[in-house]
């Protein structure tokens, strides 16, 4: 395959080299790497190769013992969950959904933090096109490796390649972006990682005014603290946060009906915008739910809100509420 679009679609016969799908009748999965020569052996049989080779994908192959094969190239939702990984993939549900809210747009200049197994990496390279430029931080060595192989099967890089608009650092992203990107030079940041509060600040300083970043998150925690952080920094508009759940569904004539398979959480996502240098984003008007700022809570606490309650589990300033009494 010619890498000179660099957008990880091949056309053409199957080569040796490529990776192919086969899917039997029951919908179980197989990848392999094409090598002149070499057999599959399955439950079902074995599968030769070179019968495979040279031709179109989209066919039928029997196996030695009947079993019938869809052949096909994988595409990137099917790559993603089935590559090798050290840390745990962004699934395509969510990948879909950062590329689209997040407005990653060929040309852009984006920041990833953490390049874990390489999954988000292929969306955003995708997305940015060759003009653009990924620039992934990793904290840990051998998922930086794990990931660059990953990246490189997917777009068809030699082993002396890699994507041209993609940097890989094996760093800290607050101790490393400083030095790797200019001021106000970043369009987009996407944040996977552990504690992403932490890199409020240095995300703030990257991002261009009107930049946006997405943080992916998997516990109610993390999601409540990146929030407040986001709300406390005052230079970003109001957080959004959400979740999506993905539901196929059964159809055949008059059974019409919802699966039984579902992708359901998988993470939360938060968006924000950045403001101009300097500029203070309006404060939300809001009434706080009883007890949400209140003496239990720690975290970071959003402006227009006084420092302290006024009574057991209710902000200042909203009313006090009674305690509860114990019934009888």
């Amino acid at each position: 395959m010619s890498t000179a679009d660099w957008s990880g679609v091949r056309r053409g016969p199957l080569q040796p080299g490529e990776w192919v799908r086969l899917t039997d009748a029951k919908g179980r999965r197989h990848n392999i790497c094409l090598e002149v020569g070499k057999s599959f052996h399955t439950n079902r049989g074995g599968i030769s190769h070179d019968d495979i080779i040279g031709r179109d994908e989209g066919f039928t192959l029997a196996s030695t013992s009947g079993g019938e094969y869809l052949v096909f190239r994988p595409l990137l939702s099917e790559f993603v969950v089935s590559m090798p990984r050290g840390a745990a993939v962004v699934y395509p549900k969510d990948a879909a959904q950062i590329v689209a809210m997040a407005d990653i747009f060929p040309g852009a200049r984006v920041v990833e933090a953490g390049a874990g197994s390489g999954a988000l990496s292929c969306s955003l390279l995708r997305a940015v096109g060759p003009t653009g430029h990924v620039s992934s931080f990793e904290r840990r060595a051998e998922f930086a490796e794990i990931a660059r192989r990953n990246v490189g099967q997917f777009f068809g890089a030699a082993a002396d390649q890699t994507h041209p608009a993609w940097t890989l650092t094996v760093g800290d992203l607050v101790e490393s972006l400083p030095s790797a990107e200019q001021p106000g030079s970043v369009d987009r940041v996407v944040l996977d990682m552990l504690a992403p509060w932490e890199c409020v600040d240095v995300v703030a300083n990257a991002l261009a005014p009107g930049g946006i970043v997405v943080a992916y998150v998997a516990t109610t925690t993390q999601l409540g603290r990146i929030v407040e952080t986001l709300r406390a920094h005052g230079e970003f508009t109001e957080p959004q946060p959400w979740e999506t759940l993905v539901r196929d569904w059964h159809v055949e004539g008059l059974a019409v009906r919802p699966g039984h398979k579902m992708n359901g959480h998988t993470g939360f996502l938060v968006t924000a915008r950045r403001m101009a240098l300097g500029q203070k984003a309006p404060v939300k008007k809001r009434r706080p739910a009883p007890g949400a700022y209140g003496v239990d809570y720690d975290g970071p606490r959003p402006a227009g809100l006084p420092p302290e309650s006024t009574g057991p589990g209710t902000p200042s300033g909203f009313g006090n509420v009674a305690d509860p009494q114990p019934s009888e």
